[in-house]
């Protein structure tokens, strides 16, 4: 066990009694993660566009259509980079083919990362569990006794860090998708739990650390990886013993063995792009860490602040260090809320570590503005839904019709009583909360993530036909089949990887590349073009072909359209 600091203050700012401690029920915290798993990754088809073109680069590996060192998306390499999620994908899609297809090709894709996703979850209890256990994360001892005890208290943080997780914003969608971003948060919240845990034991955190970083690597994100067990090896180095400095060299070792495998199968990507150039994009970056994270940020604050004398203690440094690689990660590279992401199991941590700090004012101020927003998020989502199927209130139900166009609401008595459970739950959850157990070290997170949880579910089981008709390709690609037919192929001229996936698993065609200098495929008599692709000026439409329909996504916020050409002649 990782010895005191000398620099570090015998006390700490966490005052809490073996009451405050009492354990939250194990069916309750079961469900709730349950629930939040499966609402999401089932009912719906692939959504655009990363997560549908992600699901075509697993079905062509499955399919044997793609080398499994080499990923490709009908010929080309696609921007999604990786190999594991990819892999993980395609094997489940082989193993759900040599059962007999019992589950659809695309929910077979999704299952490895529905178990990613319960990883997350598992390995961001488990690491601040051990955090908490160690000596300088420990409560106050009191003079005559009945401060918490060790394993209580660390039990109650990991149960607070869960609702912490469970409760921020940003995680519910990108958490759900079945793309590479997914992969690195479960590999990222693994090695969160190798170093935290790495100061009590000793197999457990060497296989993740090994997992960990070897995954990060191949799954997209080498640098980052890189980045974090190189953070990881300075923050051990910090607890100055000899056990830590030997963790401290295996976490620089495995990061770099890691990136040099990522560089040797071509996958080291350090994806940086520019810093924001004006005050307004500042602004918008600043607006995705403060709803994103949301509400895990203003404890974390706290806790950064009433722990700041205890900078060198893993619980703090650790969380500490891998924010900051965020913070720049963030800033420098493309695509920042999937990179935010990653940063979720360390903000988590320090929501967990404010908890024994917080005052009681702040705790009922936390709980009623969360009641207030996810109740108000609520009640929109059951007013909506019932004016799609009753017309009243007569304004929402105008603006579904305006938003999107042709959308025929269909019912679903699975998807109504689902939504009515979990409301009631909820309902039940602020009723229990208000009325019980209000000393609990953990009762500041409860209603938050209750809250989240519940409208995730609402979203995902009352609007999921909404919503797959608004982010699905099988309407646009079912007006297509009315005027293509039942033909075997269609050549695709600049599709994006998305739609070509698209006409593949729901049109059932072969998506053929036709370049201008190549001749057409004998018996193939269809093409489909990118509408955006005619509006440049290097694009040279092929000759012998005749534009018989297009096809637009039916959303008033979307312009994607698909022109149809049948073949009139041969082609030169």
């Amino acid at each position: 066990m990782t010895s005191l600091p000398a620099s570090t203050p015998a006390t700490t700012p966490a005052i809490v009694t073996q009451e405050a401690v009492r354990r939250l029920p194990r069916w309750a915290l079961l469900v709730l993660s349950v629930a939040y798993v499966l609402a999401g990754f089932i009912g719906r088809d692939p959504w655009k566009s990363a997560d549908i073109s992600a699901f075509g680069q697993m079905r062509e590996l499955a399919l044997g259509q793609s080398d499994w060192l080499a990923p490709t998306l009908f010929g080309q390499v696609p921007h999604l980079s990786g190999l594991v999620p990819y892999w993980l994908g395609a094997g489940f899609i082989q193993m759900n083919t040599l059962l007999g297809s019992p589950l659809p090709m695309d929910v077979a894709a999704r299952v490895p990362f529905a178990l990613l996703l319960a990883l997350t979850l598992a390995s961001t209890w488990y690491a601040v569990y051990y955090l908490a256990r160690m000596p300088q994360a420990q409560p106050v001892p009191f003079a005559f006794g009945g401060e918490a005890d060790p394993v209580s208290y660390a039990r109650s943080l990991a149960d607070g860090s869960l609702l912490a997780l469970l409760a921020m914003l940003g995680l519910a969608q990108l958490s759900h998708e079945t793309t590479p971003t997914l992969a690195q948060l479960a590999f990222s919240a693994l090695l969160f739990y190798a170093v935290a845990s790495s100061s009590l034991r000793i197999w457990a955190p060497a296989i993740a650390l090994l997992l960990a970083s070897f995954g990060l690597a191949l799954s997209g994100v080498p640098a980052f990886g890189l980045a974090l067990c190189l953070a990881a090896a300075l923050v051990r180095g910090l607890q100055n013993d000899e056990k830590a400095i030997r963790w401290a060299s295996a976490f620089a070792v495995c990061g770099m063995l890691a990136a040099a495998l990522a560089s040797s199968l071509g996958q080291w990507h350090a994806h940086l792009g520019s810093l924001p150039a004006s005050s307004r994009e500042w602004w918008n970056l600043g607006k995705l860490w403060v709803w994103f994270t949301w509400p895990a940020w203003p404890l974390a604050l706290v806790a950064l602040w009433r722990w700041r004398r205890w900078w060198r203690s893993l619980h703090i440094a650790w969380p500490a260090a891998v924010l900051a690689v965020m913070v720049v990660a963030t800033i420098v590279r493309p695509g920042a809320d999937r990179t935010l992401l990653l940063a979720m199991p360390a903000f988590a941590c320090l929501a967990a570590m404010a908890l024994p700090t917080l005052h009681r004012s702040v705790s009922a101020l936390v709980d009623w503005f969360t009641i207030l927003f996810f109740a108000g998020c609520g009640v929109v989502i059951w007013v909506i839904y019932l004016a799609m199927h009753l017309g009243v209130p007569a304004k929402p139900a105008a603006n579904v019709r305006r938003l999107l166009p042709g959308f025929e609401p269909s019912f679903s008595s699975i998807a109504l009583v689902a939504a009515l459970v979990a409301t009631v739950g909820w309902i039940a959850v602020i009723v229990w909360r208000t009325g019980r157990h209000r000393s609990a070290l953990w009762k500041s997170l409860v209603i938050p993530a209750s809250g989240a949880v519940t409208c995730w579910i609402l979203l995902t089981s009352l609007w999921m036909p909404m919503l797959d008709y608004a982010r699905s390709y099988a309407p646009m690609i079912a007006r297509v089949q009315l005027h293509v037919g039942k033909a075997s192929c269609v050549h695709g001229v600049s599709l994006t990887h998305a739609q070509a996936t698209a006409l593949q698993f729901h049109g059932r065609y072969a998506v053929i590349p036709l370049a201008a200098d190549q001749p057409s495929m004998q018996g193939c008599d269809w093409m489909i073009v990118e509408a955006d692709r005619l509006k440049q000026t290097n694009f040279v439409l092929p000759s012998g072909w005749l534009q018989t329909h297009s096809v637009r996504r039916r959303s008033s916020t979307d312009s994607e359209t698909l022109l149809i050409y049948k073949r009139v002649g041969s082609q030169t």
